[in-house]
């Protein structure tokens, strides 16, 4: 089996173990979704109280709840928690009562335009309760009595994330960051949150250059709680990316960053592009993943989004339809691909001073020449040499080098490393 088919088939198998898992923006469910993400990967695991200022935002009471169902006149269970998490509306408070049909309606949530799927429907910060289900379902469903059951809590804890540091060379970070509150949903976001996993294994086999920073947190409220409780160090963060949505079979798509031109706005664009995949690179807006948290204009850093299709941009979306089945080995895999050959560019993207300005210095002399012998690339890397030399001043990086002359970004990368090496440039 390829390594590419053998890891995507790796982050399905953890796909498949956290799809059925209970989520939420607080409680159990993120805890035993962390814990199996903890099988392969250490995690430091943060527990932020109720009641917590966050910024402008209030850590809520976390939610449990153990089942729930509508039972129909016969005591069959017509919806039934225990066949699927998104039964019942995210954070309900618990109800115990009998009622008619036509009081329960206003309780319950169906897709009269896509019939047969559930939707997925929360009420985080206003005290309700509901169900969701097929509007086949609630069709089938005669007047009558009907028992209603909910047996949930809504009570003082804690909100739970996670972060995974993959240590650099230097201090400076890029943050990978996806959503873990989503529940029963396959690529919102339980591929996002395979690839992160795989891609800090990866990492951590590597010594790369920048200090990597995996957050594993529920979204919005998760990551404003992270921005709240590392206020003092973000200068820290120099790039980041959100990763979400990552195993459907749509293109990839890259939103940028606030700020547009941030340099991982420019290394996925150009990984993208140079690739030749399929992709689609959008301006950023106020809206959609935590992107819109890290690009808040007080921090304004340097984080971008990928994803293949874009956040509601499915059918599938929010649905009991973005399942197992809608989600590929394949789709994560490349993916995955994707988001190593953008941080091999990032990790490498330096700027350095040639120390021999004046005129173009004798390569021959150094064995520069010789050094290339038996490339079958071996006037791209001359030329290479030349282009790292010529945009030596200390203002350009590598990646102009890339993209002015044409020439692969790792071919310009191996030229720095033999000019280094030569004493040629410095950084």
């Amino acid at each position: 089996m390829a390594p590419m088919t053998r890891v995507g088939e790796e982050m399905y198998a953890l796909v498949e173990r956290l799809y059925p898992l209970c989520r939420s923006i607080t409680g159990d469910g993120v805890r035993a979704t962390l814990d199996i993400v903890g099988e392969y990967l250490p995690l430091d695991v943060h527990e932020v109280p109720t009641g917590t200022q966050v910024l402008d935002w209030t850590v809520p009471q976390e939610w449990n709840i153990r089942d729930a169902y509508i039972a129909d006149p016969e005591g069959n269970r017509v919806v039934d928690f225990a066949a699927s998490s998104l039964h019942v509306l995210g954070y309900s408070v618990p109800v115990a009562r009998t009622m008619p049909l036509s009081e329960l309606r206003p309780h319950l949530h169906t897709l009269p335009d896509q019939p047969s799927w559930v939707p997925y429907r929360t009420s985080y910060y206003k005290p309700e309760w509901g169900f969701c289900l097929a509007q086949d379902t609630l069709d089938a469903m005669p007047d009558g009595e009907y028992e209603v059951r909910i047996d949930s809590t809504l009570a003082d804890g804690h909100l739970t994330y996670a972060e995974h540091v993959v240590p650099g060379q230097v201090a400076d970070e890029v943050i990978v960051s996806c959503h873990t509150c989503h529940p029963a949903l396959a690529n919102d976001n339980m591929a996002g949150v395979a690839v992160a996993t795989f891609l800090a294994r990866e990492l951590a086999r590597q010594t790369p250059y920048y200090t990597y920073r995996f957050i594993f947190a529920p979204g919005t409220i998760g990551a404003i709680t992270w921005l709240a409780r590392n206020a003092d160090r973000v200068e820290r963060v120099k790039h980041g990316l959100v990763l979400a949505c990552a195993g459907d079979p749509g293109p990839l798509t890259y939103k940028q960053s606030r700020r547009g031109d941030a340099e991982i706005d420019r290394v996925l664009r150009y990984v993208l592009t140079t690739s030749e995949r399929p992709h689609q690179v959008n301006e950023f807006t106020p809206y959609g993943y935590d992107e819109r948290q890290y690009c808040s204009p007080g921090f304004n850093l340097g984080v971008g989004s990928l994803t293949r299709t874009p956040y509601a941009g499915y059918p599938e979306y929010h649905t009991s339809a973005d399942n197992l089945d809608f989600v590929s080995p394949e789709a994560m895999a490349d993916t995955l691909a994707v988001c190593r050959e953008a941080f091999a560019v990032l990790d490498r993207n330096r700027r350095y001073l040639n120390l021999s300005p004046y005129g173009e210095p004798q390569l021959g002399r150094r064995g520069l020449y010789d050094a290339l012998g038996g490339r079958s690339d071996t006037k791209q890397a001359q030329m290479a040499m030349l282009w790292v030399l010529n945009l030596s001043d200390g203002e350009h990086g590598l990646l102009d080098v890339a993209e002015r002359s044409g020439l692969p970004f790792d071919t310009v990368a191996a030229a720095a490393d033999a000019l280094h090496e030569a004493g040629l440039i410095k950084t």
